[in-house]
């Protein structure tokens, strides 16, 4: 079973150079709890932060500071084995400073060390301590995929000017929500690879204000139905929509090549066929950059027609298709492209 923390107001200290450090977060905190506190006996931690940090703990009694090692991006962990000269009670107080370039935040834990013990606080006086607390709303931004890595969202609503932490079954520690705005807390978590989260894995939070707690269950899942996830589009990579279609006369006796076999032989017919937008014959003839062969023309011979299918991908290139006849196709119209041959898509 895993003790829990309350956070502590986030301090920054700054040095008189400039930081180009951002400000560094403590996001969770957690140490196993023990049956006893005697000398050899093991206390566990770990705290979740702002990577690429440097973590260190202080516990009230104890006659040295345990620095933890980042083993995870972000995770922090240490073991301090108690010693004949520490004075270290299930109540002490433990401490944890995460320290980036120049900037440093603190968190506190706020129960006992020791198994079944329960929380402590450090208790606020006053009017606001006094007045009771409320949770309003607990949520959380569903996600598809629970596998390592995968970010779960969280927000809060409640009374303002409070701590909020939280726990995940199937994880190790507590984790605090931020308030973003008065009343509104909010925190993300990523799964670790050690986790065992569930959809169904149960989810409190607790807002406190010095000794006086509110606590809320998460009342939805954390994973998204699948009939709410949409399947992720498959690229088609012969996929192409119908830009113009133009007709070819070609002069003389020559064959016609097309854009491939060296540019067109002849000229182009000032019209389109086909319903829809498409390019005006002149504007095919600035994308072919004037391909036009010309030679060999007998400009007195009969001509003949024929009808280039300008097809356009969806990464943006195209492709010219040449037909004898006038294919059944219209501007707009899917298709498919298979070795130069065009196949509707509908």
């Amino acid at each position: 079973m895993s003790m829990m923390l309350c956070a502590a107001p986030a301090q920054a200290q700054q040095s008189q150079s400039l930081s180009r450090s951002a400000n560094p977060r403590i996001e969770g905190f957690n140490v196993d709890e023990v049956a006893r506190l005697d000398p050899g006996v093991e206390l566990s931690f770990q705290v979740y932060g702002t990577p690429g940090g440097r973590a260190t703990l202080h516990i009230a009694g104890a006659r040295r500071n345990l620095n933890l090692v980042e083993g995870d991006a972000g995770q922090y962990e240490g073991v301090y084995t108690i010693s004949t000269r520490d004075r270290i009670r299930g109540d002490s107080a433990v401490s944890a400073n995460l320290r980036v370039g120049n900037q440093v935040s603190s968190a506190i834990l706020s129960e006992s060390l020791l198994r079944g013990v329960g929380r402590h606080y450090a208790g606020n006086s006053g009017a606001a301590t006094a007045a009771a607390v409320h949770v309003d709303r607990f949520d959380v931004r569903a996600n598809g995929d629970l596998s390592p890595g995968s970010e779960l969202a969280f927000t809060l609503f409640g009374t303002p000017g409070a701590k909020v932490d939280m726990t995940i079954a199937g994880t190790r520690g507590r984790f605090f929500l931020t308030e973003v705005r008065s009343g509104e807390y909010a925190g993300s978590y990523t799964i670790r690879h050690h986790d065992q989260v569930r959809s169904n894995s149960a989810v409190t939070a607790n807002l406190r204000i010095g000794d006086r707690v509110a606590t809320a269950t998460l009342g939805k899942p954390l994973q998204m139905a699948a009939a709410a996830i949409s399947a992720p589009e498959r690229y088609c990579g012969n996929c192409a929509s119908v830009e113009a279609i133009n007709v070819v006369q070609v002069n003389g006796e020559g064959n016609y090549l097309g854009t491939i076999g060296g540019g067109l032989i002849g000229g182009l017919l000032g019209s389109q066929v086909g319903k829809g937008n498409g390019r005006t014959a002149a504007e095919v003839v600035g994308a072919l950059g004037g391909a036009y062969a010309g030679r060999n023309v007998e400009r007195n011979a009969n001509h003949t027609q024929h009808y280039e299918v300008i097809v356009r991908y969806a990464n943006g290139g195209t492709q010219t298709v040449t037909y004898e006849n006038e294919p059944s196709l219209r501007v707009g119209d899917k298709v498919r492209v298979n070795d130069g041959v065009l196949t509707s898509d509908r």
